[in-house]
């Protein structure tokens, strides 16, 4: 069975084919269109697909849409309500809606199919179908918590290998992921886009605002949970954008993390309470906040937890395709979040070729990177297959040394991001439990904070934020090149740790193609991009 799953309604639009139950390729439209979440999520905006996404993934597959059995759509619109009648304050959404009803139609003009083979899958569904089947549990239970879908804003259901039993939902307009929307937006940043970075202010501040917000935020005892209106600016004064934060914004921040945290929890102990399950799976937009991740993992009452790597919205495209192929095959896990787009070396060497930069074919350039890295000097790394989800995973990454904490303040410079936000660590697995813990090792998709060790903190400052933990990415043997990067910079450096950031600039998508690797070496300082087997060096001065 050949399934094309799209998610478009509101933002990160994306594709995914599964062929015959396996998973082949899943894309974001950002990566392609180079918008940022390929759209805004407004109403008359819905009407846009994941055109070029879908284009590539069925040219990955090896597919025409004719061969296509189902195309999936993650929302369904029959279980949609007006938005006047959920308490929503969104008075374009019957906008919204009317697009919804009419996506099949969109999308069989997009390919040129017969409207018919289109499904819709209920949003919440795809998002769950995105974290069961794609997940390494065979059985388990499933929490998705995000803004919203079609009339709800949370998931509490099992997974018993072939059917989900849902025990609860909550009804909009109560929902964590509006909720931390709204916060995002109060303290001058810009809602469903800057949410992570509510998440790093948070570590700066205390949740000194905890008994007020904890009137109007928390769990119903029946699997559901309230998050009633209230005014922000009774708490802090609304920030805008250019102007800098303050401790009191930094106290805001960690209120509504705190927040947000003990209704993930007491959420958590509800639903297995009711299974008697010993294993948790995630997704939706808040399963990508690390900080909650951690505290459901090590104060849960589950012993193990898995997040899909693409849990916000876009993950819904490769959601709603497992969950109609698994009608009719039996489907496989995702084998990892590297399932975009590849070059090959003949490729990139046309492109660097056609650019006039002067390049070089090395024999080995995970060493090459690891020796400007030993430097001191910052390294673009362009290799293999892009990944699905908004983290940088060693693939389409910006790498530098962890030993000097100044380089913080500059990968931040390179990047045009604030100065609060925090870099990541890259490990070497069997290394990384002697520098990390709390979190889970392995953990190769960064998705939970880990505490550095104290005799750690000073030889890798760059990483350790400023509470003292690291969000990880520990690197086995599925990932040779990056591995053997690793290797060689211990090797010089006695550090098996080296920073990894996304491979972009604020504001833009992560880098997806050679030409937009040239693009982000060409405008910031970076030493040296590693990109399949050749380098190009950053000219002295």
């Amino acid at each position: 069975m050949n399934v094309l799953g799209i998610n478009a309604l509101f933002h990160d639009s994306a594709a995914a084919v599964v062929v015959d139950g396996r998973v082949v390729a899943a894309a974001e439209e950002e990566r392609f269109s180079r918008r940022k979440h390929a759209k805004r999520p407004l109403p008359w905006a819905a009407w846009e697909l994941p055109e070029l996404a879908a284009r590539w993934c069925l040219e990955r597959a090896g597919l025409q849409p004719r061969d296509l059995d189902a195309v999936t759509y993650s929302y369904d619109p029959a279980l949609a309500a007006p938005a006047e009648t959920l308490g929503l304050d969104d008075p374009w959404d019957h906008v919204r809606q009317m697009y919804a009803r009419h996506a099949p139609g969109f999308i069989a003009a997009m390919l040129g199919i017969d409207a018919s083979i289109v499904r819709y899958v209920p949003h919440h569904v795809a998002h769950a179908a995105s974290a069961t089947l794609a997940g390494p549990f065979a059985d388990g239970d499933v929490l998705v918590l995000d803004g919203r879908g079609e009339s709800s804003s949370h998931l509490a259901a099992h997974f018993d290998g072939a059917a989900l039993t849902t025990h609860a939902v909550q009804r909009l307009p109560h929902s964590i992921g509006l909720l931390y929307e709204d916060a995002t937006e109060h303290l001058g940043f810009l809602r469903s886009s800057d949410e992570y970075k509510v998440m790093a202010l948070a570590s700066y501040g205390t949740p000194r605002f905890a008994p007020q917000l904890k009137e109007v935020v928390g769990t119903d005892g029946a699997g559901g949970f309230f998050a009633e209106p209230f005014d922000w600016s009774d708490l802090v004064p609304r920030r805008r954008p250019d102007d800098p934060w303050d401790r009191d914004h930094a106290d805001l921040a960690s209120s509504v993390q705190r927040a947000v945290e003990e209704v993930c929890l007491e959420l958590a102990h509800w639903l297995q309470a009711r299974t008697g399950a010993t294993r948790l799976v995630l997704a939706g937009g808040v399963a990508l906040n690390c900080v909650a991740n951690t505290r459901l993992l090590t104060e849960g009452p589950y012993d193990d937890l898995w997040v899909q790597p693409a849990a916000g919205d876009a993950g819904t495209a490769l959601g709603g395709a497992l969950h109609v192929a698994a009608e009719q095959d039996d489907v496989a896990p995702m084998s990892g979040a590297d399932l975009g787009p590849a070059w090959t070396d003949d490729e990139i060497e046309q492109v660097l070729t056609t650019a006039a930069v002067v390049h070089e074919r090395v024999d080995d350039v995970a060493a090459e990177a690891a020796r400007v890295l030993a430097d001191d000097g910052i390294v673009a790394w362009f290799q293999g297959r892009s990944e699905f989800g908004p983290r940088a995973l060693g693939h389409r990454s910006l790498l530098a040394s962890p030993a000097s904490a100044a380089n913080l303040e500059r990968l931040n410079d390179v990047k045009g991001r604030e100065q609060f936000r925090p870099v990541a660590p890259m490990v070497r697995l069997e290394r990384a439990a002697e520098i990390f813990s709390r979190g889970p090792i392995p953990s190769p998709y960064m998705l939970f904070v880990h505490d550095v060790a104290p005799p750690w903190r000073d030889r890798i400052p760059a990483v350790v934020h400023v509470d003292g933990t690291a969000r990880v990415q520990t690197i086995g043997d599925d990932e040779p090149l990056v591995a053997r990067l690793l290797a060689v910079h211990e090797e010089l450096t006695g550090l098996p740790v080296v920073v990894n950031t996304s491979l972009n600039t604020a504001g833009r998508p992560m880098v997806d193609s050679p030409r937009d690797a040239l693009e982000c070496f060409g405008s910031a300082p970076i030493d040296l991009l590693a990109i399949g087997s050749f380098v190009v060096r950053r000219a002295r001065a």
